[in-house]
C-alpha cells in the first residue's frame, strides 16, 4: 500500500491529498528518511510525522487491505513517541 493511502486509511492524516502534500514537503519520514507519497509501506517500518505543533512516531503493525473502520484504525499502528511543541508566536 502507498504511504499516502496508509496515512489516510488509518486516520493519521485526514485526507489522502493532505498526506501526499505532507510527503512531498518532507514532513513524513519512513525509517528516518524523507519518503515520497508512492512509497510502499511494510509491517515493522517506523513512520514519523512532523506536524507543526507535534511530532508523532508510529510503528506499522499491519497494512490494511481494504477500507478501515474508524474504530479499527488504531489497530494498524503503535505509537512509539509523541512530542508536543509550543508554537512560537514571534
Amino acid at each position: 500500500m502507498r504511504l499516502d493511502s496508509f496515512l489516510s486509511e488509518v486516520r493519521l492524516i485526514k485526507r489522502r491529498t493532505q498526506a501526499k502534500i505532507a510527503c512531498e514537503n518532507q514532513i513524513v519520514l519512513v525509517d528516518g528518511v524523507a519518503a515520497k507519497p508512492g512509497k510502499e509501506v511494510k509491517v515493522g517500518q517506523i513512520v514519523t510525522i512532523n506536524f507543526t505543533n507535534r511530532t508523532l512516531e508510529v510503528e506499522i503493525l499491519e497494512v490494511p487491505s481494504k477500507n478501515v473502520k474508524k474504530e479499527e484504525a488504531k489497530n494498524f499502528y503503535r505509537v512509539i513517541r509523541e512530542e508536543k511543541r509550543k508554537e512560537d508566536l514571534f
